[in-house]
């Protein structure tokens, strides 16, 4: 499902106006005829202001002012879009107090690489808003209330990239807990043994302690978190396509 076919982010069209759009055939914005549709004057003058400004976004590949007036449920329509620009991202800390707790190590997996910058190495404010700033999607698993607000603390950053936290689309699937029991009931694989958060923040000291394998171990473990968010979300958009998009289309 791609941004065009959505017009939620319209103000006066909640989802069952939508959906009852989409069953009157109008599925994508090329579509939209305000004297065949089933939303009155005042809503489809917003519709085609919207779908008129939405078009020049869409050529600059900025998604910003639809995630903006998205639900966090329903961010993953963008996805598609700027797949190819998105910036997976996940975090390890000593805590979970920024003001009191460090970022240990960051990584990023965009364009199908990774990379994982270090505390005290390459770990700096102007290498995260470089890589943010290459990127037209963030996407994270609870990062709109841990990962985001934690780099924010600690590197003084002001994250403006457009976010997808994967956490609210699972639930709407019915996926509940962390992140790699979600992985574990999609069958997505690690190549790794499994860890926990308190293994990151130990492996952490013992490589402050001196052992220089603790600190590869952590980074496989953080690089892990971030590449296996990609099929994850390829598969969150794919069955949210089918119940929310296909399923309404059909009349169901």
């Amino acid at each position: 499902m791609r941004i065009e076919n959505s017009f939620i982010p319209v103000r006066g069209v909640g989802e069952t106006t939508e959906r009852r759009l989409w069953r009157q055939g109008i599925t994508h914005w090329e579509e939209f005829n305000r004297t065949t549709s089933v939303v009155g004057d005042t809503v489809a003058d917003r519709i085609e202001s919207f779908i008129e400004e939405g078009w020049t976004h869409l050529e600059r590949g900025d998604v910003s002012v639809f995630t903006e007036a998205l639900p966090a449920s329903s961010r993953w329509r963008c996805y598609e879009n700027v797949s190819e620009e998105t910036c997976f991202l996940d975090i390890e800390t000593t805590g979970l107090d920024a003001s009191t707790n460090d970022v240990t190590t960051v990584s990023v997996h965009r364009g199908g690489e990774t990379k994982t910058f270090v505390k005290g190495r390459d770990l700096t404010a102007r290498r995260l808003e470089r890589e943010l700033a290459d990127s037209s999607l963030l996407v994270t698993f609870n990062g709109q209330r841990f990962d985001v607000p934690f780099l924010e603390t600690c590197y003084d950053l002001e994250v403006t990239t457009p976010h997808v936290d994967l956490m609210y689309p699972c639930k709407q699937l019915g996926l509940d807990g962390g992140l790699k029991a979600i992985e574990r009931e999609l069958g997505i694989d690690r190549d790794m043994p499994d860890l926990s958060g308190r293994d990151a923040v130990r492996l952490w000291h013992e490589y402050e302690n001196g052992d220089d394998g603790a600190l590869e171990t952590l980074v496989e473990y953080n690089r892990a978190d971030t590449r296996n968010m990609e099929p994850l979300m390829e598969i969150v958009a794919d069955r949210l396509h089918e119940t929310v998009f296909e399923a309404a289309c059909e009349g169901e």
